[in-house]
């Protein structure tokens, strides 16, 4: 009995495999010779997370100047970088009735390949201000009536109630519309940062594509998104609707795509890549630095750009890369409107005469 007493008590002694509390056994217990685990060094702080900051300067040093109150009418689009154009437009077969295929290469013609957007680069611009609507029928007609503006716009019955935007007048009055009110017409990367935002977004709301919630373009209701002229013929052929009508959007802008294409200052060129350095760089205003010849052209261009897709076109015109020419003096007519830009120092003048 005292050897198997004796046998009992050393078996106390042995390792014995730990039961976890899943039952299954953990590894064996280390014996007391084993010294005491060190504490792990602490592990190196993680960075902070930076935050990206809006740039205070442009690339040349000049101060981002901070968005005035403007007046009323116009929103301020802050200073900064922007992405403008696009390196992979699907629409190449552009089939509106305008005048891009005169500076298309004779690869690109044979190829039927149009795309007049490319390529995609980062465009900077101190802060500006733009109108939120078209201008209207309502404000040009006063202009017309203060003796500052030509008469001119709609060629069309229904197309003339005092909200719609005016359309069908030539690129040289809707500049000296702008200019009589203390503002310039938009230049084309004006428009398009406007309409894209600073991370090239196709629309001004994002990326989801135009359709009747947020644009008047022709869809498979029709053309106004099936809205038809009141009185005239072709009623079928639809008209502008009164601005706003799809409400607003980025910086509180209105009809940015579809309703009435929109004149913009430049001269229209095939491609930023032909237009080179007058396209690039701080604030471009395009060939000829927006100016003109003695010729009142600008040497090889013989069009302005138009942008923002309309009522009468399907919806991928309605994008912030598509571009249109046409003749600065409309004619033939093309039912255009336009709306005005303002720059920091023509702001200031603005909010002076309040």
């Amino acid at each position: 009995m005292k050897r198997i007493y004796l046998a009992l008590v050393c078996s106390l002694f042995v390792s014995v495999p730990a039961m976890a509390q899943d039952g299954n056994p953990q590894q064996p217990v280390s014996t007391p010779a084993t010294p005491a685990a060190q504490p792990a060094p602490a592990a190196p702080a993680a960075p902070a997370v930076q935050t990206a900051q809006p740039a205070k300067t442009l690339p040349d040093g000049r101060p981002i100047a901070e968005c005035l109150t403007p007046i009323e009418g116009m929103s301020c689009i802050p200073g900064g970088s922007f992405i403008r154009g696009a390196d992979n437009d699907p629409h190449k077969h552009c089939n509106q009735s305008s005048y891009n295929k005169a500076y298309v290469s004779k690869e690109h013609k044979a190829e039927k390949d149009y795309r007049n957007n490319y390529p995609q680069q980062t465009i900077w611009m101190q802060t500006y201000y733009i109108d939120k609507t078209e201008v209207t029928n309502e404000a040009y007609n006063a202009c017309v009536k203060a003796k500052k503006c030509e008469k001119d716009g709609p060629k069309y019955v229904d197309y003339d109630a005092p909200k719609q935007p005016i359309t069908g007048l030539s690129w040289y009055n809707a500049k000296k519309f702008c200019e009589a009110q203390g503002k310039h017409l938009t230049t084309e990367a004006e428009w398009e940062k406007a309409a894209r935002g600073e991370n090239g977004d196709l629309y001004p709301w994002g990326n989801a594509p135009s359709s009747c919630e947020n644009a008047v373009i022709m869809d498979s209701k029709g053309r106004s998104c099936g809205e038809i002229k009141r009185k005239g013929a072709h009623p079928e052929k639809g008209r502008v609707l009164e601005v706003c009508s799809k409400g607003a959007s980025r910086y509180g802008l209105c009809d940015m795509m579809g309703n009435a294409e929109e004149w913009v200052a430049d001269w229209y060129t095939g491609s930023y890549e032909d237009c080179g350095a007058d396209c690039q760089g701080i604030d471009p205003k395009g060939p000829c630095g927006g100016g003109e010849d003695k010729d009142g052209r600008c040497g090889r261009y013989r069009h302005k750009s138009v942008r923002g897709g309309s009522w009468y076109w399907e919806p991928e015109h309605a994008t912030g890369i598509h571009r249109r020419s046409h003749v600065p003096s409309n004619d033939p007519a093309h039912h255009f409107g336009f709306r005005c830009a303002a720059s920091q120092e023509e702001m200031q003048k603005l909010v002076g005469k309040k």
